[in-house]
């Protein structure tokens, strides 16, 4: 059975340094940045030419090479599209095929089939944080190869299913700017519809038009935290049907809305722990570590201890909260404390100003933001019904169990 390297011109590891960062430059790719078949650039960390130049010594990464997460997210590839000049970060391996005989989009799916992430977990180790060797990485064993036209196709068909997912990551986030530059019409700009017959006040936080009040976000939304059962006690966990949220949930979904959680409780450790149902249409914000992070539920749920939830009212409602808490987030990160994690507490997030618009208004802008907030919904639900039929597609295919026209056919139908 051929290795890795065998399949290889080069597999090269990274330096073992934090390369110094700048707002602008060539992207430094973390294993965050590491998704399952694509590179996820928002927020990657960035560097000047001269640190690039020094982290691209031992080899400069070129579309098409494949790069691949020592650690968590352990075993996640990613190709290198077109045109884009990089340099790997920590934890991160750098692999070129032989495309003389292999597809690197092939390998990039057949790397994350069930097979190929089966033998890089049973590889991985470290007590705290699994990780993977290089030598093990070079000498990891691979499937026979069909020929290169079967696995053009199979490409091509897996392709397919990521670029409809990107193309409607796209259009959520267009449509997630212009809810937000709805938001600061107004509620920061207090250019809502009708505001030139609205005469301008002093307040608290400046002047607002009249009929709009200063509040306090504790004062016009319940504000809710989180809780953990015990671990260690079974029937907390056992068949449960309780959709229980962690920090994580919110950062892989990133977007508006969350519906899934990987975890779930039972009625009994709900009961049993400081966790708190909540209802639908309520707005999670990460509150501990990674502070500010947010979204909104589709569903009824709870969460651990790391968040504030906030529970629409009469007067402040779902999408003014969502958007409130993002255009706030950097004065909610300067109020958190703490020596070993930083942490907002419930109580200062409760003193938190917020304006209180008129119902007529608030009701208003609910009910224009909605329709986005709906069309966003749709699209998150497609991406993951599009995610399913891949992945269920990927180990088929690559073994030859489903054959390529049929999958063919199947893409079509979906696009």
């Amino acid at each position: 059975m051929a290795q890795l390297k065998d399949l290889c011109d080069l597999i090269v590891d990274c330096e073992h340094k934090t390369a110094p960062t700048q707002e602008t430059g060539y992207p430094s790719i973390r294993t965050p940045n590491i998704g399952r078949g694509r590179l996820i650039l928002d927020g990657v960390n960035r560097v000047s030419e001269e640190t690039y130049d020094a982290w691209t010594q031992r080899e400069v990464p070129k579309p098409g090479d494949l790069i691949l997460a020592r650690e968590a997210p352990i075993g996640n590839v990613a190709i290198i599209p077109p045109a884009l000049k990089l340099c790997l970060g920590q934890r991160t391996v750098l692999i070129r095929s032989d495309r003389s005989f292999l597809n690197p989009q092939y390998l990039t799916y057949l790397m994350l089939g069930d097979e190929i992430q089966g033998k890089i977990l049973s590889m991985s180790n470290g007590a705290t944080v699994h990780h993977l060797n290089m030598k093990d990485i070079r000498e990891l064993e691979m499937p026979p190869m069909p020929g290169l036209a079967v696995q053009d196709r199979i490409a091509t068909i897996l392709s397919a299913y990521d670029d409809l997912i990107e193309n409607n990551n796209r259009r959520i986030k267009i449509l997630e700017e212009m809810a937000q530059m709805l938001y600061r019409e107004w509620f920061v700009n207090f250019r809502f519809p009708g505001h030139q017959k609205v005469k301008m006040v002093e307040s608290e936080l400046g002047p607002m038009p009249e009929g709009w009040e200063s509040k306090s976000i504790g004062d016009v939304v319940q504000v809710m935290g989180g809780g953990t059962p015990s671990t260690s006690v079974p029937e907390y966990w056992e068949n449960g049907d309780v959709i229980w949220y962690s920090p994580s949930d919110l950062t892989a979904a990133g977007t508006m809305f969350v519906s899934r959680s990987c975890k779930t409780i039972s009625r009994l450790g709900l009961e049993k722990s400081s966790a708190r149902l909540f209802p639908p249409n309520s707005v999670m914000m990460t509150s501990r570590a990674t502070i500010g992070v947010v979204a909104i539920n589709r569903t009824e749920a709870c969460t651990n201890q790391g968040f504030i939830t906030c529970i629409p009212g009469k007067t402040v409602k779902t999408y003014q909260i969502y958007f409130w808490l993002l255009e706030n987030r950097p004065k909610i990160i300067g109020l958190a404390t703490g020596a070993t994690f930083k942490e907002i507490n419930k109580a200062t997030f409760r003193q938190l100003p917020i304006v209180a618009a008129p119902d007529k208004i608030t009701d208003g802008f609910e009910a224009t933001v909605g329709p986005i907030g709906e069309l966003i919904a749709n699209l998150i639900q497609k991406n993951a019904n599009l995610r399913t039929t891949r992945d269920f597609l990927l180990p088929k295919l690559v073994s030859g169990e489903i054959p390529v026209a049929a999958a063919a056919e199947l893409v079509e139908q979906t696009a």
